[in-house]
């Protein structure tokens, strides 16, 4: 986790954002569907890579979805693709028809 960390949904540009010391580090961009949430592409700006904002960011992300319990991920970003794969604790909310 990054000290001074901020993980917002951004509902109206359909993007979870990262902000460090009040800047916007990175996002998360996503779609809406009945039943699951589709991760399709992930940022993290150059001056804040190799921080822990990306890593950050796939947890707050991962972790509302978990909270609200009516969706699934799919993750065709491929950040998001790989956190959850070094997460396995994350496995159970990939969407099953991923």
């Amino acid at each position: 986790m990054v000290p001074d960390a901020e993980v917002t949904d951004n509902a109206e540009a359909s993007r979870y954002e990262v902000r460090v010391d009040g800047e916007l580090a990175g996002y998360a961009e996503y779609e809406l569907h009945d039943d699951r949430i589709v991760f399709t592409h992930t940022v993290v700006k150059d001056e804040y890579e190799g921080q822990g904002v990306g890593s950050t960011l796939a947890r707050a992300v991962l972790d509302d979805v978990r909270s609200d319990a009516t969706r699934r991920v799919v993750p065709r970003c491929k950040f998001i693709r790989g956190w959850i794969g070094k997460h396995p604790e994350y496995d159970d909310l990939v969407h099953p028809k991923r």
